[in-house]
């Protein structure tokens, strides 16, 4: 009960600090409209001089949109980077708002679905007899994973509501010091992300197959309709989801990071368009320049983070208060018997067949 009311607590608290950042989340731009355009000649923003625009002038300059001037390097003639202001604004607006309430959604579902179900029992009670469920190895890439997830999370939910939140709070000094030390932290404690990242996949790819028991597990929603768990490996699906999101992100996450540490060395946005346009058939733009590359990958960068974010969240609340036993799993490696039949009873039958077959006496040659 104790747990509980604690859960129930912080999810409480953490729905207030989500719900004051979507009230100050839409910045306002003085002289521009709802799209930043210029309203009656003045330039968007909060300028104090050369508010004003020359309409043909800036055409001129922009040369039918491209925004070059003439000159051996076209990069070095970058004027305008037109697609600047887009992104400012969906940095600025959009990004972080649909991102707070992301966040935002996946703590009222949990809180509501924990008022309605409550702790996930084990239905026989515990046995007392356990069995080894994880290896140290396997333990320690998961929390190698998990830690430097979590880090990786906050120090980049700094870079989107750490100026709306935190800034008002604790004042530039501490805020300009607490971001610098966040950048490098994200920065190198990313590689030990990686790393972790290859490890849980190598070890558990093998169990994160699908086969016929996963649709059986997904028609019965894991056991909550009808009666009973449904049979299950080491893996069921629910698991298997999320490690294969963990994984296809957790690279995705990676990749964009990698062009984000070394600006102007990658056109992997530019790639995966003409990819898609020749498997597809879509017609995404190829002809994307080094800025707006950069641009496009810290935008995708983000919107992948906080995907992987409330998917994590859903899974920290079953792996720990949602299911009684299973977060020893992940500690003592050792879970109950009773949890493990009810969970993943075919996983236990293969163990105890592996465990007859050790134990039988081979016959003397």
């Amino acid at each position: 009960m104790k747990l509980a009311k604690s859960f129930l607590t912080i999810l409480f608290a953490t729905m207030l600090v989500v719900v004051s950042m979507l009230t100050v989340l839409t910045p306002s731009y003085a002289q521009s409209n709802d799209n930043g355009a210029p309203v009656e000649g003045a330039v968007p923003g909060n300028t104090t001089s050369g508010s004003s625009s020359d309409a043909e002038l800036w055409r001129q300059i922009r040369k039918g949109g491209q925004g070059t001037v003439a000159g051996q390097n076209a990069g070095s003639g970058l004027m305008i980077q037109s697609q600047g202001e887009e992104w400012r604004q969906m940095r600025n607006g959009p990004l972080p708002r649909y991102s707070a309430w992301a966040i935002l959604g996946i703590l009222l579902l949990l809180s509501v679905f924990f008022a309605l179900r409550g702790r996930m029992k084990i239905s026989k009670g515990a046995s007392g007899r356990t069995i080894t469920r994880f290896t140290l190895l396997e333990r320690g890439s998961h929390w190698l994973l998990a830690s430097s997830f979590i880090v990786l999370a906050l120090s980049g939910l700094n870079l989107i509501f750490g100026k709306t939140v935190l800034l008002p709070v604790i004042g530039a000094s501490a805020f300009s010091t607490i971001t610098i030390f966040g950048k490098f932290v994200h920065n190198y404690v990313g590689f030990a992300f990686m790393v972790a990242l290859v490890l849980v996949a190598v070890l558990w790819i093998v169990h994160n197959i699908p086969n016929r028991h996963d649709l059986v597990w997904i028609l019965k929603g894991g056991g909550m309709i009808g009666k009973g768990h449904p049979p299950a490996k080491k893996f069921n699906a629910g698991q298997k989801i999320i490690f294969w999101i963990v994984i296809l992100c957790g690279v995705s996450i990676s990749m964009s990071g990698w062009a984000l540490l070394n600006p102007f060395t990658t056109t992997m946005m530019a790639d995966t368009a003409a990819i898609s346009n020749s498997i597809f058939g879509t017609e995404f733009a190829t002809n994307i320049g080094a800025i707006q590359e950069q641009q496009l990958q810290a935008t995708w960068h983000t919107i992948m983070a906080v995907f992987m974010i409330v998917v994590i969240i859903a899974h920290i609340y079953i792996g720990s208060v949602g299911m009684e036993g299973a977060l020893d799993a992940m500690t003592s490696g050792e879970v109950d018997e009773n949890w493990a039949m009810e969970h993943h009873s075919l996983w236990v039958e293969e163990m105890d067949e592996e465990n007859r077959l050790a134990s039988k006496p081979h016959p003397a040659e």
